[in-house]
């Protein structure tokens, strides 16, 4: 699979070069976190990522894309019920579970008001959305800094007081719910047998918009 080989690469060459100069070492500081514990975080977003866990499956309306065609084979001898008319919908533990999780551990060790995290994130999700665009074979995509830099402006003018924390909650949350859950019924006309929450062209968007939306808040 080249694009994820590819971006593979690309995320682990970027990440090498945030921990030599100390980026990812600052940002996880400012959410509290020890040397460890960021780097128990980082690494086990890392590799939960190449794990996505089955949802459901909805009806394609669109034949398999070309560049599907190698890896739907052994798909199916993986999966005895995999079904190329269909669009198997995952969560991906890396770029999807692994963030929920976190975001519930910095509500619950925050003095954030429900209210403004929500709000922030309703906020966020409808900027994703709009920005966020299907493409076909592929998945969603977004331009890179949109969801980081819109974050930090919506952590710090809700909550200067605890931006960073809120910058990450709404930064990774509002890209989950904004370019993933609300552009599943897109997914049904890309091509493509598996959508992954938080997956493949989303982990690295992710997991950059709550390292970048922390820097900047």
């Amino acid at each position: 699979m080249p694009f994820q080989i590819i971006a593979a690469i690309f995320l682990f060459a970027l990440l090498f070069v945030f921990i030599q100069i100390g980026v990812v070492t600052v940002a996880f500081d400012k959410l509290g976190l020890s040397h460890g514990s960021a780097m128990l975080l980082l690494v086990t977003s890392l590799l939960g990522s190449s794990i996505n866990l089955p949802l459901f499956k909805v009806d394609a309306t669109r034949e398999p894309d070309p560049q599907w065609q190698q890896r739907m084979r052994w798909m199916a001898a993986l999966h005895r019920s995999f079904d190329p008319n269909k669009v198997l919908i995952a969560m991906n533990v890396g770029g999807g579970l692994i963030p929920i999780g976190f975001s519930v551990y910095l509500l619950n060790h925050n003095p954030l008001s429900m209210g403004i995290v929500l709000a922030a994130i309703a906020i966020q999700s409808a900027i994703c959305y709009a920005f966020s665009r299907p493409i076909p074979g592929l998945g969603v995509g977004m331009p890179i800094l949109i969801a980081p830099i819109a974050a930090a402006v919506i952590a710090v003018t809700l909550a200067p007081e605890n931006s960073a924390p809120l910058a990450y909650i709404c930064g990774t949350l509002g890209v989950l719910i904004g370019a993933d859950i609300l552009r599943l019924k897109d997914v049904r006309g890309l091509g493509s047998p598996l959508a992954s929450i938080g997956g493949a062209g989303t982990f690295d968007g992710v997991f950059i918009t709550g390292l970048v939306a922390v820097l900047l808040a």
